[in-house]
């Protein structure tokens, strides 16, 4: 009886911290459906292309589209580690988003802000082995970016989406 009253009054105080499931109503849902009408406008270099298809494929883009995302992205590698000959052991990549979703209708902008990550990599003998290290990495990072832009963007949906009766 006590377990029964106690978790009684856990769903009673969860059900009043307003949390609210981001995807509710599954893909016919209000953010579901406003993340596919998202277009990706194109971005520019190998960085920009990874993260285009990244987008593309978490956004789930069909139809007639009502946003478009830009952006303009930062890929930066930088040696950390030093030997005494100066060869480099280590480097960091770098890669960083700034976003704007843009209302199609009229052109304003709806969200501007942010993203970005980075990796360490490996810097061995083998000059192959390291640029493979350094593609998978930008690779990586493109996945890692584009989640956080789509987590951004469904968030800013939900709390600006009308309230269903």
């Amino acid at each position: 009886m006590k377990r029964a009253l106690g978790l009684a009054a856990v769903l009673l105080a969860l059900s009043g911290c307003g949390l609210h499931p981001l995807y509710s109503g599954g893909s016919s849902g209000t953010v579901a459906s406003t993340l596919a009408q998202v277009e990706v406008a194109p971005i520019q270099g190998k960085a920009g292309w990874l993260m285009a298809n990244a987008l593309r494929d978490r956004l789930h883009t069909g139809g007639t589209p009502r946003y478009r995302l830009e952006m303009k992205l930062d890929d930066q590698i930088a040696g950390l580690g030093v030997r005494r000959d100066n060869s480099v052991t280590r480097e960091r990549r770098t890669l960083r988003a700034r976003y704007q979703l843009v209302d199609l209708a009229n052109g304003s902008v709806l969200l501007d802000a942010a993203a970005g990550s980075d990796a360490g990599i490996d810097v061995v003998k083998s000059e192959y082995a390291t640029i493979a290290a350094e593609n998978t990495a930008l690779e990586r990072l493109s996945g890692i970016v584009a989640d956080q832009i789509v987590a951004r963007v469904a968030t800013y949906v939900q709390r600006t989406a009308p309230e269903a009766p």
